[in-house]
């Protein structure tokens, strides 16, 4: 099956970048050497490469995996369940997610919802609508020890136990993880209906294409195998020497070399049906690309823009359905402003499995040209760390420990060094430290609402035309999974606002499945988190403030943005 995707660059300085970009490839043989396999593209040492480039095969090495998934499926459905609720984090939550926002539900298959947060709204949220006898729990951990997905699976596994009984808990629940992790003991020593034992050399956020995104695609009802071809397709093209244009390592060689010479934000516009699909390159692009001092920012969700509003550290890329206009006139203002534009068309939504093939080839020849490891996520763990220590205390002490603000006004209160004389004018004055290069970092630390998105992407709107940044927005803890290994791993010109509020309601997290002991809640992981986050950006040198919302804290980020 040959690829009916098609990638254009313009403008004319753009195309000649990608003209070097192909010789540089070739003169270095880049795509035979990372179809061997060779280590060496990256660093000198085998370790956390060799054994990490398992997603070069998952195309052709899943469809041997159809049939036990599609058996479970066909299990799952006699059974009557008609619901899903996948527990995960990162690499194995996004892509599902991706999933079902883009090709929804087929007749008779399961819907499926994505749990990827500690705050205990959305936890309860999640419970409050499930029909217990009719849902199956997904829990979707590579290293099996996921805090996060094991507190979720927990609470849950003890939700069905109380309601269903015990001896019906455990075939509400499928697992899927690596060989021999914690999580597979569980499954079996919990009799979930069945656990797929993913292949150990692919790293989280390259596992799309394997039984971390395939599993709920197919509970979906989606064509996998279809999705598995198209994805086949995009690799056979990578590894074809005739082909010249549609490459994922020409692009990913293109830019690198554009984040060399300072254009580092890659800045994305999508179909209106794909749009779900930027979380899943944010977070590809994030965790494999910042780091050692280098990265590449990839920034979603943005509305466009006038040329005027854009500094020279951009570039633009458009995945587009073919036949989609939406967005024309705007990339090509921005291309004859001389910034690049890189335009991919697909001729229909299931090109997106080759496209996850075609993104991840990029990421990783983004990273043989900016001389990092792409498969590795050393900063990631600082934050875990800081939150384990916060936990600990807790625990000891029976409470989290009390910060004083530097300032203080009606609905919210301010945390960090500042230069600001009242606290409506904090944001304001943060932002003026930013640097050429800089970009702000909005982390809402809040439940997630329609409300709340709506309120969080006004923010960010205003910010960027008024002090002519680049911005982002996340929710926590779940960009901590996403783009948390940037924030600290780049160059360090990141302004990171973190939003806090007191959670209406908690959530107990068990002990242990089936025992109704708990000494954390839901609200106190996430507090613990926030604080982790907040001191890993601090102990790497990064500029960062907390703003704590009272009352509501949708109002009170509609009142900040007034303020600007």
């Amino acid at each position: 099956m040959a690829m009916t995707t098609r990638m254009t660059f313009f403008p004319e300085s753009c195309r000649a970048a990608a003209g070097e970009a192909r010789k540089a490839l070739a003169a270095g043989r880049i795509t035979e050497r990372i179809q061997r396999k060779d280590h060496t593209l990256w660093k000198p040492e085998p370790g956390g490469i060799s054994d990490r480039l398992g997603w070069l095969d998952s195309p052709r090495a899943m469809q041997g995996r159809l049939a036990e998934i599609a058996s479970v499926v066909e299990g799952v459905r006699a059974d009557g369940f008609n619901f899903a609720l996948l527990l995960g984090m990162g690499g194995s939550s996004l892509a599902p997610e991706v999933f079902r926002k883009v090709f929804g539900v087929a007749d008779g298959f399961l819907d499926l919802a994505v749990l990827d947060s500690t705050d205990p709204g959305a936890v309860l949220a999640c419970a409050e609508r499930l029909d217990l006898k009719r849902t199956l729990f997904i829990v979707s951990t590579k290293s099996g020890g996921t805090v996060e997905t094991f507190s979720f699976m927990k609470y849950f596994y003890n939700l069905v136990a109380e309601k269903l009984g015990a001896e019906e808990a455990g075939r509400h629940f499928l697992a899927i993880t690596d060989p021999g992790s914690a999580l597979a003991d569980l499954a079996r020593a919990h009799h979930f209906r069945h656990a797929f034992l993913n292949d150990p050399d692919i790293g989280g956020r390259y596992s799309v294409l394997s039984c971390f995104g395939l599993v709920p695609a197919a509970l979906l009802g989606m064509d996998v195998g279809l999705l598995l071809e198209r994805a086949a397709a995009a690799a056979e093209a990578e590894f074809d020497s005739n082909n010249k244009e549609m490459s994922g390592a020409l692009l990913g060689a293109l830019l690198g070399e554009f984040a060399v010479q300072g254009r580092d934000k890659l800045t994305f516009l999508f179909s209106p049906r794909l749009a779900a699909f930027g979380d899943w390159v944010e977070q590809l692009l994030a965790e494999s690309l910042g780091k050692e001092g280098e990265g590449m920012l990839p920034v979603v969700g943005e509305v466009f823009g006038a040329p005027s509003v854009y500094g020279p550290d951009r570039i633009f890329c458009a995945i587009r359905l073919a036949g989609d206009d939406a967005g024309e006139e705007q990339l090509k203002a921005l291309a004859e402003a001389g910034h690049p534009v890189i335009d991919l068309s697909l001729s229909d939504p299931y090109e997106l499995g080759g496209q996850c093939f075609f993104w991840e080839m990029a990421a990783a020849i983004t990273g043989w040209r900016l001389a990092i490891n792409p498969f590795d996520q050393p900063d990631v763990e600082a934050a875990k760390i800081l939150a384990r220590k916060m936990i600990a205390e807790y625990r000891e002490k029976g409470a989290m420990p009390l910060e004083t603000p530097a300032l203080k006004g009606p609905g919210l209160s301010v945390y960090g060094d500042l230069d600001a004389g009242k606290p409506e004018e904090t944001l304001a004055a943060f932002l003026r430290h930013a640097k050429p290069g800089a970009y702000a970092a909005l982390h809402a630390y809040l439940t997630p609402s329609p409300g709340m998105d709506e309120a969080l992407q006004r923010l960010r709107m205003r910010i960027r035309d008024r002090f002519r940044l680049v911005t982002t927005v996340g929710y926590g803890p779940r960009f901590l999974h996403s783009t948390g290994q940037l924030h600290k791993g780049d160059a360090g010109c990141g302004l990171f606002i973190q939003f806090t509020a007191d959670d209406s309601r908690d959530a107990p997290i068990p002990d242990e499945m089936g025992q109704p002991e708990s000494a954390l809640t839901f609200g106190v992981l996430k507090q613990a988190q926030a604080f982790g986050d907040r001191q890993a950006l601090i102990n790497a040198r990064r500029r960062v403030i907390r703003i704590h919302l009272h009352g509501d804290p949708v109002n009170g980020i509609s009142r900040l943005m007034a303020a600007l």
